[in-house]
């Protein structure tokens, strides 16, 4: 399979008073077209710093990050916000869906702010909404929504684009553990049924159990990789983490 993600010894550095944080410390990792792939790891071990820098919300002290052959860290500021907006979909823990607006109207507002007509967008948007099981739900605004109904709503519109990649930054964090399962029971079936590469951070087991791979980080340095996540339940999972995390 082609690699759509290639990261090459990739660091981090910043200064806390008069001592130097390295929050990632020599990190190099593949995803390839159509894999899931889950980052665990304590509070500080680097995993948001990682899929920030994936994500080109910041820039890495060293190292390159390449996304379908881009190396999105040489860069300019611009070129770095076309492909993030044409090629990158992220899914937050916190919705960041805008209250006034309707499901719907959340979905496809990017499109729109990109200068696309309204009747093609609201197509497209219906589509993806219909994709995650949303479209009985179009018309209503997140206060009327779930918190999971509320993600989903989230996932369809980081998919408007058709990004090569998708990020999920601890997308069941503010869910309970019934709306937890069904999120990333979606986000494996995207990776299923539509061939998209899926990278999540988290510290759930039971939500890392449904990727294909999960690479563990303590210190900024990955610790180790579980292979073969989806035929462990999650107890297992948390077993081979806390063993690779000691």
């Amino acid at each position: 399979m082609a690699s759509v993600l290639e990261v090459g010894d990739l660091r981090k550095s910043y200064r806390l008073g008069d001592e130097t944080v390295h929050a990632l410390d020599g990190i190099s990792l593949e995803a390839t077209a159509g894999e899931f792939l889950v980052i665990m790891g304590a509070s500080g071990s680097g995993k948001s710093t990682l899929l920030h820098l994936i994500g080109g919300l910041d820039l890495p002290t060293s190292g390159e990050i390449l996304i379908e052959g881009q190396d999105i860290a040489s860069m300019s500021d611009r070129k770095r916000t076309l492909l993030r907006r044409s090629r990158l979909g992220v899914v937050f823990q916190n919705f960041n869906l805008l209250p006034t607006l309707t499901a719907i109207e959340n979905v496809a507002l990017p499109s729109l702010i990109g200068g696309s007509r309204n009747g093609s967008s609201q197509t497209r948007a219906r589509e993806l909404l219909e994709s995650v099981n949303m479209t009985h739900r179009e018309s209503h605004r997140p206060q009327a929504l779930s918190g999971g109904e509320q993600q989903r709503v989230a996932i369809a519109r980081a998919l408007l684009n058709d990004p090569a990649l998708l990020l999920a930054d601890e997308p069941t964090g503010n869910l309970d553990s019934h709306h937890a399962e069904s999120i990333w029971s979606l986000l494996r079936n995207l990776v299923d049924e539509q061939q998209r590469t899926v990278i999540a951070v988290t510290h759930e087991p039971v939500g890392a159990r449904f990727a294909d791979r999960i690479v563990v980080l303590k210190d900024g340095k990955i610790v180790g990789t579980i292979n073969d996540s989806r035929n462990l339940d999650a107890t297992l999972v948390a077993t081979r983490y806390t063993e690779l995390a000691r």
